[in-house]
């Protein structure tokens, strides 16, 4: 399902340049600690809502508008991946609920949650050529990590996924 990394979920591990690097580097202007959220249950067109928020949050964030190309494609990185997990969450887990945004110095979380009893995985072999089902496949390949948590009651889960903040 998700990939493996020697860090836990939401650590990037070690800054570059060691101990001794300076903090007053561009990492330094994304706010820690963030959390924005949008109820998205029983709302009609949830895929558009839930990038129009991303965006604005990204904006507040100071992703947007970007500065260099890098972080004009981190930006629509996290604008695709909210559409995807969104989106999946519409065609197969009768419609997200929420959509959480969790942004840390190092690395944006993105978290979907709904009542569907399945888990989400890239289609495998991957056919590249074939209409649809590349949806967790793109999440796969632009996101750090990513995973499925249950709720406690049984009933739904979440999906999350993290990106790494722009440099």
């Amino acid at each position: 399902m998700s990939t493996t990394r020697p860090y836990p979920p939401g650590d990037l591990g070690p800054e570059p340049g060691g101990a001794g690097a300076s903090a007053a580097g561009p990492s330094a202007t994304v706010p820690s600690g963030q959390i924005r959220r949008l109820r998205l249950a029983g709302t009609r067109g949830a895929v558009a809502r839930a990038r129009d928020f991303a965006r604005e949050a990204l904006h507040d964030w100071g992703w947007l508008p970007a500065a260099t190309a890098d972080q004009r494609a981190a930006a629509e990185d996290v604008l695709l991946v909210v559409s995807e997990l969104v989106t999946n969450a519409c065609l197969h887990a009768e419609g997200p609920e929420e959509l959480r945004l969790r942004c840390a110095a190092k690395v944006l979380r993105l978290e979907v949650s709904d009542l569907g009893a399945g888990s989400p995985a890239p289609r495998s072999p991957h056919r590249p050529g074939r209409p649809g089902g590349h949806g967790m496949f793109i999440v796969q390949r632009l996101c750090l990590d990513w995973g499925v948590v249950r709720n406690a009651d049984g009933a739904g889960k979440t999906v999350w996924a993290e990106l790494a903040a722009p440099s």
